[in-house]
C-alpha cells in the first residue's frame, strides 16, 4: 500500500534512496537544503518539494532523512519533529554518532514520535542500484513497520539492537574498512615496485582470501591513480573520528584505525579531502 513519505537531503546518497520510494508507488515529499537539487528530483520522479523539513514531514507516516553530520542531524531534526505527528516514525539514514541518536530518539518520544538510527554502506552505487546494506537501532517493532520501506533500496536490512546499535554496527564497519583500504594500497605498491603487473595480481589474489570488496571495486582504479569518485576521504575522517571517540569512551584498543585516520590527515593536507578514500596510495607512491 501507497505511505505517505518524506526524504530530507538529496545528497549523492538521499537522491537515488528517495527516488526508489517514488518509484514503489509511495507519495514523496522531499527537502534538501539547495532549492535547485529538491526541484530537479522532482522534475524526474514526481512528487512534490517542500521549504522545510517541518513542510517535508507534515502528515508523513514515515520521514527519512540522509544528511552530513551530528550538527547537521540535530538542526534538520528538530525541524522535522515540529512538523510530525504522534504516530509517526522519523528514520535518520546520516552516519553519526551514537550519542547523538539517543539524543533525537529522546527529542522524537517527547512529540510520540518513534525514531530509528539506520545507517547505511554500499556507497553512491548501492543507493542507485538500491543495494545498500542498512544497519538499525530502535525498536522492534517500529522497525518492523518501517523495513518495507527501508528494503526499496536495501539489500540487507537488519535490526541490531536499541537506539544507536546501527551508529555503532556502522563504526565497525568504517573500522573494518579503513584497515582494508591500507592493506591493499601496501599490497598494490609493493606489487607495482616489484616489478609485477598489479592489475593481473589483482586478478589472481582476488579468487583467494585476499577478496574484498575493495579490492573488486577499487583495486584497478587504485593501479590507474584515479580517485575523483567515491566516498570522500573528508567524510571518512569525519566517520573515523567518532569511531575513536567512541573507542575512548568503552575501552576498545584502535591502534590500526587511529593511524589511517593520521594518514588520511596528510592526504587531506596534500588537497586530497574530496579523493576517493582508497587515495591513501598516494602516500606509498610518494615515498
Amino acid at each position: 500500500m501507497s505511505k505517505k513519505l518524506a526524504f530530507l537531503g538529496l545528497g549523492v546518497m538521499g537522491y537515488p534512496m528517495a527516488g526508489h520510494l517514488a518509484k514503489a508507488g509511495h507519495d514523496v515529499t522531499v527537502y534538501n537544503r539547495t532549492g535547485a537539487k529538491a526541484a530537479q528530483w522532482v522534475s524526474q520522479h514526481g512528487g512534490r518539494s517542500a521549504p522545510s523539513p517541518a513542510d517535508a514531514a507534515r502528515d508523513a507516516q514515515i520521514v527519512l532523512m540522509c544528511v552530513g553530520n551530528d550538527n547537521d542531524v540535530r538542526a534538520v531534526a528538530k525541524d522535522a519533529l515540529g512538523g510530525m505527528s504522534a504516530g509517526a516514525i522519523l528514520v535518520d539514514h546520516t552516519t553519526a554518532s551514537a550519542e547523538v541518536a539517543r539524543e533525537i530518539a529522546g527529542a522524537a518520544k517527547a512529540r510520540r514520535v518513534d525514531f530509528l538510527d539506520a545507517p547505511v554502506s554500499g556507497g553512491q552505487a548501492g543507493a542507485e542500484n538500491g543495494k545498500l546494506t542498512i544497519m538499525v537501532g530502535g525498536d522492534a517493532a517500529v522497525f518492523a513497520k518501517a523495513e518495507a520501506v527501508l528494503a526499496l533500496y536495501g539489500r540487507a536490512v537488519t535490526l541490531m539492537g536499541g537506539t544507536g546499535a546501527g551508529q555503532l554496527t556502522k563504526m565497525v564497519n568504517q573500522i573494518c574498512i579503513a584497515g582494508l583500504v591500507q592493506g591493499l594500497s601496501e599490497g598494490i605498491n609493493f606489487a607495482q615496485r616489484a616489478g609485477l603487473d598489479p592489475n593481473l595480481v589483482l586478478d589472481v589474489i582476488g579468487k583467494g582470501a585476499a577478496q574484498s570488496w575493495q579490492m573488486d571495486n577499487r583495486g584497478k582504479t587504485m593501479v590507474a591513480d584515479k580517485f575523483d569518485f567515491g566516498f570522500a576521504v573528508d567524510w571518512m575522517r569525519k566517520d573515523l573520528g567518532m569511531c575513536l571517540a567512541a573507542a575512548r569512551a568503552n575501552g576498545a584498543a584502535l591502534p590500526i584505525t587511529a593511524l589511517v585516520d593520521q594518514l588520511y590527515a596528510r592526504v587531506q593536507a596534500r588537497g586530497g579531502g574530496r579523493w576517493d578514500t582508497s587515495s591513501l596510495i598516494r602516500l606509498l607512491r610518494d615515498e
